[in-house]
């Protein structure tokens, strides 16, 4: 698929690291860009879990004790009812897993709450521990110009809206890699956010986002390289979704931003249907 780009989708693109030729984008065809500037927070934390996506570290099958599926139905029936504000004010209060230990702050998401689009990234990183925002730094510059590409903005309300969020709404230590007890703790925050919202499309980000949110649809989805699962619509809870590269990855792998770009167009398309 090709969109028609006005001068600052193009600008956009080529921030990317996307060629773009006429109006229309070749997908193959990419800038030779080195890789990002040397990054810290979630686009570091990302860049390490990301090693996988290409299949080189499948993520073993996920444990969680009878415990643990007890307590995360639990508090699933505590959020099940609130609103966004009493919802806010859950994540930001929880001590449901270890995680609360060690943050500065939770990262509960921001942009329109009555988007079309939710996009879910993975985890926050340092800055975002500390800013309590998501995707901030070089890999949430990089997000930006990929959304403002297909005239989304976090920013932005109505059409143009965008609302982004994370799995996991604190930071692991050290930046590790989510634990599937802590996946399934927080999953009812993020369930409450989609049920709260109503998305007309999911964009997932990253390994751990496709992960969490292809679980029940996809069979032994956690063995599946993420670019197999590229190009491709899937379903939670009746809300497409599609799933693309973590933008902290694209940064240390820019030949796969057109990659990216196809999935955007793809999502975009989705969306439209809707």
């Amino acid at each position: 698929m090709s969109l028609q780009l006005d001068s600052r989708q193009r600008a956009m693109l080529q921030e990317m690291g996307v060629r773009v030729f006429g109006s229309a984008l070749p997908l193959g065809l990419i800038d030779d860009a080195p890789p990002g500037p040397p990054r810290g927070g979630e686009a570091a934390a990302a860049a390490a879990r990301d090693a996988g996506l290409a299949g080189l570290r499948p993520a073993p099958a996920p444990y969680i004790s009878t415990a643990q599926n007890h307590s995360a139905r639990a508090l699933a029936s505590d959020v099940a009812t609130m609103d966004w504000p009493a919802l806010q004010s859950a994540v930001a209060s929880c001590e449901a897993c270890g995680l609360c230990q060690n943050r500065k702050n939770t990262v509960f998401g921001m942009g329109d709450t009555q988007a079309r689009w939710l996009v879910v990234g993975e985890a926050p990183g340092e800055s975002e521990d500390l800013q309590g925002l998501p995707f901030v730094g070089a890999a949430g510059q990089l997000l930006d110009n990929m959304l403002k590409a297909i005239g989304l903005d976090r920013h932005a309300k109505g059409e143009k809206g965008v609302f982004i969020a994370n799995v996991l709404k604190c930071r692991p230590p050290a930046n590790r890699n989510p634990l599937p007890e802590e996946i399934a703790q927080c999953a009812p925050y993020l369930q409450r956010q989609l049920e709260l919202m109503q998305p007309k499309i999911i964009l997932a980000l990253g390994r751990f986002a496709a992960q969490a949110l292809l679980q029940a649809s996809v069979p032994d989805v956690a063995q599946i390289p993420l670019g197999k699962l590229r190009g491709q619509t899937y379903r939670f809870q009746d809300v497409p979704v599609i799933v693309s590269y973590h933008p902290a990855y694209l940064l240390r792998t820019p030949q796969d931003k057109a990659k990216a770009w196809a999935d955007l167009c793809l999502a975009l398309e989705v969306s439209r249907q809707r």
